[in-house]
């Protein structure tokens, strides 16, 4: 077998395409690796691009996938973490929030959110809501089968403006948070009413471990243009991340 060593191996004119092999061959590479920071297809469209230490840019959009990465917050002594109108548009059809850790600075306390029609100036749609818990205590004690919540739901008739609850009675000692996410169906809908639900855990302030369950719709047909999560009592840390899916 023959052999052409040399540092550099080009085509004739920059214009002019490079072939290694013909159809139907296997090209073998040294140790079955290929280096090159930017990939690009025949067309000369970039597939993607590294830094040469493994992080990606100018991923292209076929290869990325329909769930889309869009904001991720580290809140720490947070009032709030909120996800406005540049976020929350009619770019995609579900919205995804996933909390992660997230630390409430007061024993005791609830985290809630609510919708905003205005950009975020105020946080007050109508929503009619249904939650379920179930709970386990870590010494083995109290123990609650999954079980409706009658205080934590909504109606919009009477309290339905508040904020929603999606956790239980969260600990404030530094290893005790609450994780979960919500799911926002179309917020930018006109003509619907738009529903999400929520399922999270926590380690709440007797020690146990809760399981939560919310389902709703915000009950009127304006379109949702920012959401908002808080502490009912408080400030909180922990991670919140926003996805897209079409």
């Amino acid at each position: 077998m023959s052999k052409v060593s040399a540092d550099t191996l080009k085509s004739l004119a920059s214009t002019q395409d490079l072939t290694i092999g013909t159809t139907g061959q296997t090209v073998t590479l040294p140790g079955n690796e290929l280096r090159v920071n930017t990939f690009k297809d025949k067309g000369g469209n970039t597939l993607w691009t590294s830094d040469g230490a493994g992080n990606l840019s100018n991923v292209h959009s076929g290869l990325k996938g329909n769930l889309v990465l869009l904001n991720t917050t580290t809140a720490s002594g947070a009032a709030n973490v909120t996800f406005g109108s540049s976020l929350i548009t009619s770019t995609y059809d579900l919205y995804i929030v996933k909390w992660i850790n997230v630390n409430p600075a007061t024993d005791n306390t609830q985290l809630w959110f609510n919708g905003s029609t205005d950009g975020g100036s105020t946080y007050n749609i109508t929503k009619t809501t249904t939650a379920w818990q179930a709970y386990y205590n870590e010494s083995g004690g109290a123990t609650y089968g999954l079980q409706y919540l009658a205080g934590s739901d909504l109606a919009d008739t009477d309290a339905g403006t508040t904020y929603q609850k999606v956790s239980g009675d969260i600990g404030g000692d530094a290893d005790e948070s609450t994780s979960g996410e919500m799911h926002l169906y179309s917020p930018s809908s006109t003509t619907f009413t738009k529903h999400f639900y929520v399922r999270a855990s926590e380690i709440g302030s007797g020690n146990q471990a809760g399981d939560w369950y919310i389902g709703g719709m915000f009950t009127n047909t304006a379109a949702i243009n920012a959401i908002q999560f808080k502490m009912v009592t408080g400030n909180l840390d922990g991670i919140f991340k926003l996805y897209g899916l079409s």
